[in-house]
């Protein structure tokens, strides 16, 4: 079984979070931790989660919130080739997240590479931290599946998500996505007649 590795955002996900439910509820998950929740930088963030994937070997992602960029931001590096598959739930849109946490947030621009792993982002229609318009954009520049699921705001405690069983469905849609995109990846090709 692959490992999962949780990816939170900024001030990390604190108890009652669903990120802290999916620890407890999913066998094989684990908490990538950073140094600093309050004040992230990606050159401090990255580096931790290509450690957790190379002691992982392979691993599902699951992010929230800055995570999101985090994971996106392993697009054309060789780490990308241990994520297995991505659930990206209320990905932060960083000008609106600088402008909301002034003087928090030193991660560069939004990241804009496809993503070379199977990927799902999640938002919703009244997140203050990224816009359906943005969030449509995003999954499309990420070439990833973009699932809208309405008035749920940024997708964590404060919006009403403690634990949220239908992330384990969708972690699992993806799971099966890629299988099927690596049978077809390994597949012989038919001998010609």
């Amino acid at each position: 079984m692959s490992e999962v590795l949780i990816l939170p955002g900024l001030f990390g996900s604190g108890e009652g979070h669903w990120q802290q439910h999916w620890l407890q509820d999913q066998p094989g998950s684990r908490y990538v931790a950073q140094e600093d929740w309050d004040h992230p930088t990606l050159d401090s963030w990255l580096p931790r989660l290509e450690e957790a994937l190379e002691e992982a070997g392979e691993a599902y992602l699951v992010a929230h919130s800055l995570g999101c960029l985090l994971a996106a931001r392993l697009a054309g590096r060789s780490a990308a080739r241990r994520v297995k598959g991505a659930l990206l739930v209320a990905p932060c849109d960083l000008p609106a997240t600088e402008n909301l946490h002034a003087g928090h947030i030193a991660f560069g621009g939004m990241p804009t590479a496809p993503l070379p792993f199977p990927s799902i982002v999640v938002g919703s229609m009244n997140d203050a931290y990224m816009t359906v318009d943005r969030l449509t954009l995003f999954g499309r520049l990420w070439k990833a599946e973009t699932r809208n699921i309405g008035l749920a705001g940024h997708i964590n405690i404060a919006s009403g998500f403690g634990r949220w069983r239908t992330g384990y469905r969708l972690l699992d849609a993806l799971k099966m996505r890629a299988g099927n995109r690596r049978r077809s990846v390994f597949a012989r090709p038919a001998l010609a007649m």
